[in-house]
């Protein structure tokens, strides 16, 4: 498996992760009956619970452009260092989004996701070229 084959696995991973601690504070925040209904009506979640599901859906959005960089890249045979240095930064990126997120680390939460975004917009230049 190429590095950035390897590195889409494990932010996989994470986005799994990230449900996890979604789900937790949020059934935290919410009664039974809610928490095990059908939500016809939106809930609102606030704090942590909020932010980490914002958090898990902005990865949902990241993943699908990280996904189309990594399989273009493994599929082309042109995974290089660049790409795999790419393709690890956005991994490690995303972990530190979490928190950031999670705490409200503002504006350090933009920088990092900026930093995840260019690093899969690279991977794709590179990719191109």
């Amino acid at each position: 498996m190429t590095p950035e084959l390897t590195s889409l696995t494990l932010a996989a991973l994470l986005q799994a992760l990230q449900f996890f601690a979604y789900a937790f504070t949020a059934n935290r925040q919410l009664d039974t009956k809610t928490a095990l209904g059908p939500r016809d009506t939106p809930v609102t979640l606030t704090g942590t619970a909020g932010r980490f599901k914002r958090a898990m859906e902005n990865h949902y959005e990241g993943l699908v452009l990280f996904t189309i960089a990594c399989v273009v890249v493994s599929i082309s045979g042109q995974s290089t260092g660049f790409t795999s240095g790419c393709a690890w930064v956005y991994l490690v990126a995303r972990i530190i989004y979490v928190p950031a997120y999670a705490l409200g680390w503002t504006p350090w939460r933009s920088a990092i996701w900026f930093v995840g975004f260019f690093a899969t917009v690279f991977m794709l230049i590179a990719a191109l070229i």
